[in-house]
């Protein structure tokens, strides 16, 4: 089997790649302008927004990991750019390269209408206002009618391995006004890996499926964890759902988070 890789240098990518290396997959990184620190992934010099340097990377694989997304910029253009036009320009070069090839992309919850009564599963409304979530949204339509062979994985808050992201929690808590009893579904580095070969095995085909641990956390906990308290508060939550998503299917599909909740991952040192 070898794989495409896409965003192997970004948070996701560069704990996802070495746990594909040691399972024994032979891997590709789109990478621009350099190569990886590891001489045990082939190195593609490309971009997503240069059809041309494509053709390159697709060809042959047995499947494509497509992880690469622009998010935390206040350019809209280039989010739109390189999360929609960016995976069009891959689902070209796939399906003229490789076009057998399984592709397996990753998304966000973050694409679910705020207003839910319950924790959000994938066949809820999706109408995002803010430019990643509907940019994410509109790659997943031209992915789900591209007639490839796909499976669209929507992640929870991702963290682990050291990546700084519960750190960063209160800069957005305070950037979007959060408030401290907002929960939230998460889901580990380890995990994602797990679902991910599970998607490789086709035992997500044709699926939008999410991908949770077992135990979402109040901000007000998940900061205090990285040990950047955020500001308590006895106000009204809005909607205690929000944030919030089911994980049933991707467990009626045999995912089994080996992270169950981020006390766990304390607990193993693994943050």
């Amino acid at each position: 089997m070898t794989i495409l890789v896409t965003g192997a240098t970004g948070l996701v990518g560069t704990r996802l790649l070495p746990r594909l290396v040691a399972s024994g997959v032979t891997c590709r990184a789109l990478v621009r302008g350099g190569k990886l620190a590891t001489d045990e992934v082939t190195t593609i010099d490309g971009d997503l927004l240069d059809p041309a340097s494509l053709d390159a990377a697709v060809e042959g694989v047995t499947a494509v990991i497509h992880l690469a997304a622009v998010l935390r910029t206040p350019d809209a253009s280039l989010i739109h750019r390189v999360n929609l036009e960016g995976t069009n320009n891959l689902i070209m070069a796939v399906r003229a390269g490789a076009p057998n090839a399984r592709v397996i992309m990753a998304s966000t919850g973050l694409v679910y209408d705020p207003g839910t009564s319950r924790p959000a599963r994938e066949h809820d409304a999706c109408h995002p206002a803010t430019p990643y979530p509907a940019s994410k949204v509109a790659a997943e339509a031209s992915l789900m009618a591209s007639g490839l062979d796909w499976t669209i994985q929507r992640f929870g808050f991702v963290y682990g391995d050291g990546d700084g992201h519960l750190a960063a929690l209160l800069g957005l808590a305070e950037r979007f006004d959060w408030h401290p009893a907002m929960a939230l579904s998460l889901i580990h580095h380890r995990d994602i890996a797990a679902a991910v070969a599970l998607a490789l095995a086709g035992g997500m085909a044709g699926r939008i499926v999410n991908i949770v641990d077992e135990a979402p956390m109040t901000l007000f906990e998940l900061c205090e964890i990285a040990g950047h308290p955020v500001a308590a508060s006895a106000s009204p939550l809005a909607n205690p759902w929000s944030g919030r998503l089911d994980g049933e299917l991707a467990r009626s599909l045999g995912f089994r988070p080996s992270v169950r909740t981020v006390r766990q991952a304390q607990e193993e040192g693994i943050l």
